[in-house]
């Protein structure tokens, strides 16, 4: 799976230095000068971010037809840009604004930022299935085997061999598939099911462990 964006804008500048910074971020981009044009295209497909050049003849309807439901397919995320000054600019509504002419440091940072903003989103709801062992162990010191069904940012899916008894907290270890980063969380039992599936919610866990399941998670997601 890729992230893709539309940009509507007839600046030949600010359409080369948002194709360059974008094509670096791995997210492909759809250029379009007329608004009706690209309105005619989210009709009928979606996308993750639009930059609309508020420079453009009929930008402002362009907007409020995507802000009122005018277009039948949402946007997650709206950037805009002009030549007007920032308040101005920020009050059309949208996630993030640039300021004409665009410096490719802006852009960089914006468009940056916009990405995260995304693939959090994804992320949040993405669950990579996996058949990994993992490690649990529980306030009592008891430590038990099982089988990771599914991973996310949010917790596992875990399949025991004997049935879940044990209250209170539970550690997690287990080491992500491809790599030798063992993932440590403190976490507890959200669900379990008479199949001996359990869910288990993290509760806490070290930054750079986070940060690691992160990426990897992020790898997976792209590489489908």
């Amino acid at each position: 799976m890729t992230l893709s964006s539309m940009v509507v804008s007839r600046d030949l500048q600010e359409v080369s230095v948002l194709e360059c910074i974008l094509g670096s971020l791995h997210i492909g981009v759809d250029v379009e000068s007329e608004p009706e044009r690209a309105r005619a295209k989210l009709a009928k497909s979606k996308i993750d971010a639009l930059i609309i050049d508020f420079d453009l003849v009929g930008a402002n309807g362009f907007l409020k037809g995507l802000q009122n439901g005018g277009i039948r397919n949402a946007v997650p995320l709206i950037i805009v840009s002009g030549s007007g000054g920032r308040e101005y600019l920020e009050a059309k509504g949208a996630s993030f604004v640039f300021q004409k002419p665009i410096s490719v440091e802006q852009a960089v940072h914006t468009l940056s930022a916009a990405r995260n903003m995304i693939l959090d989103e994804r992320l949040r709801y993405h669950r990579e299935t996996l058949d990994v062992p993992v490690s649990l162990t529980y306030a009592t010191r008891n430590r038990q085997r099982a089988h990771l069904v599914n991973l996310s940012q949010g917790g596992i899916a875990v399949r025991l061999q004997r049935p879940h008894d044990a209250p209170g907290p539970v550690r997690v270890n287990f080491v992500l598939p491809g790599t030798k980063l063992s993932m440590k969380f403190l976490g507890e039992v959200a669900w379990e099911d008479k199949r001996g599936n359990v869910g288990i919610r993290f509760l806490e866990g070290a930054v750079p462990t986070k940060r690691d399941l992160r990426l990897w998670l992020e790898r997976q997601y792209f590489a489908r």
